[in-house]
């Protein structure tokens, strides 16, 4: 029987944990996070600290609940996926019980957050792990994927207003919508990758099922819908022209998001999706953050 002294049990735990956040790419929070604040400082109430510490809170458990959720729901399929085939659950370097304890951890932190902020996120968090669970099945039966997963991840900034606000409403929806419209964007370009994989296995995908160059033409129609509707969140939150300036330069980033992915060629994709993406947050959250002009 194997032997563990009691000195092991702490860089085995740490061990775990490092292979966890590795699992769910705890670096791509910053994909989420940005946008999250955009929508608390855009809404009309006082900026607070304790909201700033509870929503990053919340937003860590969601970004973290779902993550882990897909690795689950999709561990066979990964096993599969050459590309992915390496990922914590396919390779047996976590295992579904602790991928399901981790889960049940980051649904606690958002439920805990839920107590700090606008009683209504007491009602509605369901909803949101709701969408993270349905999202990785939607593949199994439609190429519209790529919509819901952008309606679950694009709730971020929607969800920080309603949760510093109490305010459900078309305001909080319109920033949703760009949000989702965003990530659905950049979905259908990530999706190029598994193409054949997807073909190959009845994994449904825009790209698999009407090819690169029409899935290209829906994922820039998509960004051009997510500048459409941030600029209606600008009007419907009263924002300024500061905050127009900065949309101006989201549309501009999204175009060059774009123009770095073409039918035939695929070599600047990791660029696009990542480098770009990260970038496109942190630019947008910047500008509401100077036209509420808190700083």
């Amino acid at each position: 029987m194997a032997y563990h002294s009691t000195n092991s049990y702490p860089r085995i735990v740490s061990g775990k944990l490092r292979v966890l956040l590795e699992m769910i790419k705890w670096e791509h929070t910053i994909f989420a996070l940005p946008f999250a604040y955009a929508g608390m400082v855009a809404a009309p109430v006082p900026f607070s600290v304790s909201n700033l510490l509870w929503i990053t809170v919340a937003m860590t458990g969601a970004r973290t609940a779902a993550m882990t959720l897909n690795r689950i729901i999709d561990a066979k399929m990964d096993a599969k996926n050459p590309r992915t085939a390496d990922r914590a659950i396919p390779k047996g370097l976590i295992g579904l019980r602790e991928a399901w304890i981790f889960t049940g951890v980051a649904i606690a932190l958002l439920v805990l957050a839920t107590f700090f902020l606008a009683p209504v996120t007491r009602v509605l968090w369901p909803l949101v792990v709701l969408g993270f669970v349905v999202y990785p099945y939607t593949k199994r039966v439609t190429w519209l994927c790529h919509l819901a997963l952008g309606v679950a991840n694009g709730l971020a900034p929607g969800a920080a207003w309603v949760a510093v606000t109490g305010e459900v409403g078309w305001t909080p929806a319109l920033i949703w919508a760009g949000a989702a419209f965003w990530v659905a964007g950049f979905d259908v370009i990530y999706a190029l990758l598994d193409r054949d994989f997807d073909l190959e296995n009845r994994v449904n995908s825009l790209p698999a099922r009407f090819g690169i160059g029409p899935a290209l033409v829906v994922s820039r129609v998509w960004h051009a819908l997510s500048v459409a509707f941030l600029v209606a969140f600008g009007v419907a939150a009263g924002l300024g022209l500061i905050y127009y300036l900065g949309v101006v330069v989201v549309a501009w980033l999204l175009c060059y998001e774009q123009s770095l992915v073409r039918k035939d060629d695929l070599s600047k994709l990791d660029m696009a999706f990542f480098t770009m993406n990260g970038l496109l947050s942190l630019v947008f959250f910047a500008f509401v953050l100077l036209d509420r002009g808190i700083g």
